[in-house]
């Protein structure tokens, strides 16, 4: 028998050992070897108040590397039918954004519509169901449905994502800050229960109206993660004279909840929030992200992984490690270096005998137990710390900053939170 025909045949072929059921198994085996991924959770598009279609959105960041992506659109899911004039598209972009996206995809992709008056032309919003299928690729690139769920208490703005959800979720209300984030975590934890998925609820730039103060997100226990840094220029990440910087204010969170409240810390996530597309002034793609390690590229994958802390925050700093070995009560952290650049590794904790819980005492809360310049650094817990945490700063700027004299940064999850092992 030829040897062609023999390797396109094994289940026919003399002295072959594989069946063909065997070869499909073995072609068709996932890779299931743990891994980094990246993506953005927190993004905006013509379905709301975003300036790009979200198919061009998703592909401008598929294009530079992310293997996932959310859009959270204000109170609305992109789905079913929406048409909008593209004059009022035009308006929010730019005269070229229509042509651009007719040439990417092509006329027959491209609907539009019209009443006889070309200036009252409409062009079709494409659903996440309908377009994801052109982007999407199997361990490379997923999309997930998110929301923004957009509320207001006591005249403040409560923004929360949902990711991972299968309807729209329609904000809950509340007459303080924190009842409305109680009510909306609420909402989503019944959502999720109700349609047996994975969700990740996050609250959203805390400093954006000055509407959060560590005191209420510390006390909304069911809600493990905030943005520690949102790529939006006017979300006031550093603080200002009555505000806390956005590091601040997490470990002041984590001071009250690893301390009298005796609850795990909150987590951090680095966003984009991004609304221009266009190279115009305002919240760009491509300033934060997360980077989770998981077997798997599915949404469910991933939110365990967060939900488990196997995860960091980037805002242009890559890690190739991050470990906390619970025997030797140490944190590990390995860079994979940028040529011509210098790293400055700091852990970051709060003590039990100073923070008692209490946010006024900033001496000790947030406090640098080690610094370390180079590329991997190794902290061990003395047995006094509530807990501990990686900030990774570059010496190189920023590609394109959201605040004055940025430099690239990493953060890991606060570690070491729960109870010592005997004789520590």
């Amino acid at each position: 028998m030829p040897l062609l025909l023999c390797l396109a045949s094994l289940v026919f072929c003399p002295g072959s050992t594989a069946t063909a059921q065997e070869s499909t198994a073995a072609a068709s085996k996932l890779d299931d070897a743990p891994k980094w991924f990246k993506g953005n959770l927190h993004t905006h598009s013509l379905w709301s108040d975003g300036d790009q279609f979200p198919e061009m959105i998703a592909l401008w960041y598929k294009q530079r590397g992310y293997n996932f992506l959310a859009l959270t659109d204000h109170n609305v899911l992109s789905e079913g039918q929406r048409w909008m004039k593209e004059k009022d598209i035009v308006a929010r972009s730019d005269k070229g954004v229509v042509d651009r996206y007719r040439n990417q995809f092509g006329e027959n992709w491209v609907q539009t519509r019209t009443s006889g008056d070309p200036k009252l032309t409409e062009v079709r919003l494409k659903p996440l169901n309908e377009f994801r299928a052109l982007l999407e690729q199997a361990g490379q690139f997923i999309m997930i449905q998110a929301e923004e769920i957009s509320d207001r208490a006591a005249g403040k703005p409560v923004h929360i994502n949902a990711t991972n959800i299968a309807e729209v979720i329609q904000p809950a209300g509340g007459s303080t800050v924190r009842e409305a984030m109680q009510n909306n975590l609420r909402m989503i934890l019944q959502h999720e229960k109700e349609h047996g998925r994975e969700v990740l609820p996050h609250i959203n730039h805390p400093n954006f109206g000055s509407a959060i103060s560590a005191e209420d997100l510390a006390a909304v226990l069911s809600e493990r993660f905030f943005e520690v840094y949102n790529g939006h220029p006017g979300v006031k990440h550093l603080g200002d004279d009555k505000l806390p910087s956005m590091e601040q204010l997490w470990d002041q969170v984590n001071a009250i909840r690893c301390g009298t409240a005796g609850a795990p810390p909150i987590m951090g996530i680095a966003t984009d929030d991004s609304h221009e597309y266009h190279g115009k002034p305002g919240s760009r793609p491509g300033r934060g992200w997360v980077m989770v390690r998981s077997r798997f590229l599915s949404p469910e994958h991933l939110i365990q992984a967060m939900k488990r802390g196997d995860f960091y925050a980037s805002s242009g700093v890559t890690l190739s490690d991050v470990q906390f070995n619970e025997e030797t009560r140490s944190l590990q952290v390995a860079i994979e270096p940028e040529p011509d650049t210098k790293y400055q590794i700091d852990f970051i904790a709060t003590l039990k005998h100073h923070a008692e819980g209490k946010t006024d005492e900033h001496d000790h809360v947030g406090v640098t137990v080690k610094s370390v310049t180079g590329t991997q650094a190794t902290y061990q817990m003395r047995g006094d710390e509530l807990y501990v945490r990686a900030q990774i700063t570059s010496s190189q700027a920023h590609t394109d900053p959201s605040f004055k004299n940025q430099k690239e940064q990493a953060w890991t999850q606060p570690v070491g939170w729960s109870a010592a092992p005997a004789g520590q």
